[in-house]
């Protein structure tokens, strides 16, 4: 048994406020009024180093999110002081960055939770226990327009090609895919 529970496209997603890093300024998803989406983006913490290129890479992307009516926020389970460790040395000066995001928290959005193993390859301890990555596009409704959560730090979505599909599916009004929560009502439709 586990106590994962995925969030559906087209379901609301489960509340999240947090206090952002280095100031401690609050941030509430129920608050944010984008004109499309909020991609809240999970990171695995100070320890991975895969995590500082990805967050470089969207600190670098913000004005095109921001373009396309999206706003953008990266959290992790990391305490306040490596949030704002990552905040600092990562270079990561406009992106909103939270911390204190709850294991629980996490189960409630679908995540994997992993245990530290000690130290990385960049000389940092991992905590006893973090998420693993994941995207989610949460229209400003609350809902759940479209996530990815993986169970390893490799292979994450890119940034350019989540740029190219808001385009696409602003334009398209293509609806959020995944929304079947039982097979039995998948089958109903045909």
């Amino acid at each position: 048994m586990t106590d994962i529970k995925p969030v559906l496209p087209r379901t609301a997603v489960p509340s999240l406020e947090l206090q952002l890093a280095p100031d401690g300024a609050a941030f509430n998803l129920d608050a944010e009024r984008p004109r499309h989406f909020t991609l809240v983006v999970v990171y695995r913490g100070l320890h991975c180093p895969i995590c500082r290129v990805q967050l470089r890479d969207l600190e670098n992307r913000l004005d095109a999110f921001a373009e396309k009516g999206v706003g953008v926020i990266a959290l992790s389970t990391d305490t306040e002081e490596r949030a704002a460790r990552a905040k600092t040395d990562w270079g990561l000066p406009r992106l909103r960055l939270g911390y204190g995001f709850s294991l629980n928290a996490a189960r409630e959005w679908g995540l994997f939770l992993s245990a530290g193993r000690g130290t990385t390859s960049i000389g940092v301890e991992e905590p006893a226990l973090f998420a693993e990555p994941g995207l989610f596009l949460v229209r400003p409704d609350g809902t759940l327009y479209f996530s990815s959560v993986q169970t390893m730090p490799f292979a994450r979505p890119s940034f350019a090609d989540i740029l190219s599909a808001i385009d696409f599916v602003v334009a398209k009004d293509y609806p959020a895919r995944g929304e079947v929560a039982t097979l039995e009502h998948g089958l109903a439709a045909f």
